[in-house]
């Protein structure tokens, strides 16, 4: 590790001499390559300089008391070599952690489609309550929501709603959310007082560029139509509606939230880029089963991952056994508690995957 590190530093001080440089700083496309390659380097690097001082301070702290006759003095050193010891292995924690590969997709934007599963009208408000969920959590970031495509039910639940969230690292954050949600509550829709328990499933997908996923136009054929809604605004009196259908896999997408069928469109693309380009994702992660058993529940859409209980105020994830009793406030988009856990468990997991390899 200790190899790795010191490579580490001596790039990040190679990096810094190249960026002062005038050839350089004339070559703007180098110059931004080398900024964000130090830029990914800079926490690594802070923190084995923390970690080198702790090291000092440990060793001045051994000649001091070896030195030292002063009872007063020699108490202050052991006292400053307990607290280095003490930070030395939290300091080498946290630098494994830092050390981990890096997921290459981390700090894209994210495609979100959510789809009501079992439970008929209440799946669908359900979807539509996790669409409010993470928009609230992106306005929170500070991050764009840009709604793709949505089909309602007429009682303003989502049988399905496809949008974007663009944001730095929403992808780092959002993508342990795909899998199956479930929520377990009385219904609006029913008037016996019954506790029903329905589903909605959740697909997180990070946005494809051009250069991620080359899409052959000959294998797309666009359908336009005219756009349906509840009436209103969203309901148009032209065809600017596109309906998707990429022939090799027989997907197929919808998008009728623009008023022009060209910017419709172009967010179709967008969409099917990016689930191409999940589906080479998870062909990677299924011929890796070894990486694969260190993610926690990036990949499998199967997946039962959360309950929302909303008689008992819990809200549960399976997969790292978690139950937070701040149902309202996860609704509204404070979900930062259970994603900084299941991040926390997912690097432990392949810290623990690396040490059983080493």
């Amino acid at each position: 590790m200790f190899d790795k590190l010191e490579d580490t530093l001596n790039r990040y001080l190679e990096i810094t001499d190249e960026l002062n440089e005038p050839s350089v700083v004339n070559d703007q496309t180098k110059f931004r390559q080398l900024m964000k390659e130090q830029a990914d380097l800079t926490p690594i690097v802070d923190k084995y300089k923390e970690y080198k001082a702790t090291k000092e301070g440990i060793e001045d702290s051994l000649a001091m008391l070896e030195e030292e006759s002063d009872e007063e003095l020699r108490e202050l050193a052991k006292e400053e070599l307990n607290e280095c010891k003490a930070r030395l292995g939290k300091i080498e924690e946290e630098l494994k952690i830092l050390l981990l590969p890096k997921d290459p997709n981390d700090e894209k934007n994210v495609i979100v489609e959510i789809r009501a599963g079992a439970g008929g009208d209440e799946a669908a408000l359900f979807a539509a309550e996790l669409f409010r969920l993470y928009s609230k959590y992106a306005e929170k970031n500070r991050w764009r929501v840009e709604t793709m495509s949505l089909n309602e039910n007429g009682l303003g639940g989502f049988k399905e709603a496809i949008f974007m969230i663009t944001g730095f690292g929403a992808y780092s954050k959002l993508k342990y959310e795909s899998g199956v949600h479930r929520v377990q509550r009385i219904p609006v829709t029913e008037s016996g007082g019954r506790i029903h328990t329905s589903t909605a499933t959740v697909a997180i997908m990070p946005e494809a560029e051009d250069v991620d996923i080359e899409i052959d136009m000959n294998d797309c054929k666009f359908d336009v139509f005219r756009s349906s809604g509840n009436g209103g605004q969203s309901v148009n009196t032209t065809d600017s509606a596109v309906r998707l259908t990429h022939i090799p896999t027989g997907i197929v997408i919808s998008c009728q939230d623009e008023k022009s069928q060209l910017k419709n469109k172009d967010k179709a693309l967008k969409v099917l880029r990016s689930r191409l380009y999940d589906m080479e994702i998870q062909k990677a992660q299924d011929a890796e089963a070894e990486a694969r058993k260190s993610q926690v529940g990036t990949g499998d859409r199967s997946e039962k991952i959360r309950t929302y209980n909303f008689p008992q105020g819990r809200v549960t994830d399976h997969r790292i056994k978690l139950t937070v009793h701040r149902l309202d406030a996860i609704m509204d988009g404070d979900i930062d508690e259970i994603i900084d856990s299941l991040i926390s468990a997912d690097q432990a997991a392949k810290l623990s995957n690396m040490q059983e390899s080493a």
